[in-house]
């Protein structure tokens, strides 16, 4: 298991669908444990196999502490609109407010190439349709009309911190804006 180097915006490689996974051995092992490893040091909620150079539709997923690992993923069901901030691991320093579906049933196989169902709302179920996305070849900014009115500067948190209290919201203080705080999808 390894950390291995993420992808940015402008690769190439990040537009390529994953291919069907039809080997379920040692290298998809090996793949699942590199993707597990790098989006935890990352880290994020979510790495999709592309974002690393592997054109494989394979990719994973942990919110609370629940660790998803997707293989040949596909929504069967999804349901509702919800709007919210979603980053992503291959824009760093960038999120922006896209409109998903608010649920969404997911059908895929797991490493050992057994049929899993997975549901999920609120993060769960946006890192879902994230990194499917990410498995057709699709970034969160596609969902965008306009990326110099609609991306937003994130900060994580801890550089950005100037003691005064407040919560780094996206507000105008003297003419500039400030960074607003999401997590990193994928």
């Amino acid at each position: 298991m390894s950390v291995k180097p993420i992808l940015l915006l402008g690769d190439p490689r990040l537009r390529l669908r994953g291919e069907p996974v039809t080997s379920f051995g040692k290298s998809l092992h090996t793949l699942l444990d590199d993707l597990t490893h790098t989006m935890r040091d990352a880290p994020g909620v979510g790495l999709a196999a592309p974002q690393i150079g592997e054109p494989l539709a394979a990719c994973v997923i942990e919110v609370s502490k629940n660790l998803h690992e997707l293989v040949n993923p596909r929504i069967v069901r999804a349901e509702g609109d919800d709007r919210d901030l979603e980053g992503c691991l291959s824009i760093p320093g960038y999120a922006a407010y896209v409109t998903r579906r608010e649920k969404v049933w997911v059908v895929a196989q797991d490493r050992k190439g057994r049929k899993i169902k997975v549901a999920g709302s609120g993060l769960l179920g946006r890192a879902l349709q994230h990194e499917l996305d990410h498995l057709d070849g699709k970034l969160y900014i596609d969902y965008l009309d306009s990326l110099e009115e609609e991306l937003l500067p994130v900060g994580r948190g801890d550089d950005d911190d100037d003691g005064d209290g407040s919560d780094g919201g996206d507000t105008e203080d003297e003419g500039r804006s400030t960074r607003v705080r999401t997590p990193a999808l994928a």
